[in-house]
């Protein structure tokens, strides 16, 4: 059974005014969590940041983009990602 991911709104409005190359990297990482779930040890810099919060980059750089999510139930299998965008203002 695959993960659903959802985008909270205020996730949504930063994605839209993501660079392409960006938004296609942060798609990949959410069909990623969908099929093979929320630990993805693959990405670069991911870290578990407590129980049920995931971070990893998903741009390098200048401009370095992360995204942060999180486990909102386990049994049904849903994700929230909380965040995308630079790092500066990340929630970790």
């Amino acid at each position: 059974m695959n993960w659903t991911v959802i985008l909270s709104k205020k996730t949504m409005k930063k994605v839209s005014k993501m660079p392409v190359a960006v938004k296609q990297q942060l798609f990949l990482l959410l069909k990623e969590i969908e099929v093979s779930g929320p630990v993805r040890g693959n990405w670069p810099n991911y870290i578990k940041l407590d129980k049920n919060r995931h971070h990893c980059h998903i741009k390098k750089g200048k401009s370095t983009y992360v995204a942060v999510w999180e486990v909102i139930d386990k049994k049904i299998q849903l994700v929230e990602v909380m965040y995308a965008g630079t790092n500066e203002k990340a929630p970790y």
